[in-house]
């Protein structure tokens, strides 16, 4: 498939999860260079198709961190119902590092409140990527770092001491 860029979106956009699977994976193939369907892929993962899932996912481990301009509409995503969407926007967030200080009120509520345990793990892993720049998370870090939860605890803890607060022992 040598569609362009936008071809590649346009088709993950549309209903056909043929062409969704196919697009991905062409996208997938592209690496970093795909970087432009960032958004695109995370909301076709929430697509309730397993090989859809799988090529998107694919193309989501290759991307590497958005583009700047992609940082509004992923945050806006770690709120979706489907905790793929959700897991995935937060993971891009976090591979954006403090380019992604924008969206450290949208993690902290994820943290906060999100049902599925991997995607509150995911966000506190998020905000110790973005660093000093979240600073604002460390009152939810520090409940997240108190919680019955090993790997969400020893994740906010992490986070708590890349963003410059201290961790509860």
């Amino acid at each position: 498939m040598n569609a362009d860029l936008p071809t590649l979106i346009a088709q993950l956009e549309g209903t056909d999860t043929a062409a969704q699977t196919a697009a991905a994976s062409e996208l997938a193939k592209r690496g970093a260079a795909a970087q432009g369907a960032a958004v695109a892929l995370v909301r076709t993962v929430g697509i309730p198709d397993e090989e859809v899932l799988e090529a998107c996912t694919a193309a989501l481990e290759e991307l590497g961190p958005p583009s700047a301009e992609h940082i509004r509409p992923l945050a806006q995503l770690t709120h979706d119902c489907s905790s793929d969407v959700a897991y995935w926007s937060v993971t891009l967030l976090g591979r954006a590092k403090d380019g992604a200080a924008d969206a450290v009120p949208d993690l902290i509520k994820v943290l906060e409140s999100d049902a599925d345990l991997p995607v509150r793990e995911r966000a506190a892993w998020a905000l110790c990527e973005i660093g000093p720049a979240a600073k604002s998370a460390a009152a939810a870090l520090i409940t997240a770092a108190a919680s019955g939860e090993v790997r969400l605890a020893r994740l906010a803890k992490k986070a708590l001491e890349s963003i410059g607060g201290t961790p509860p022992t």
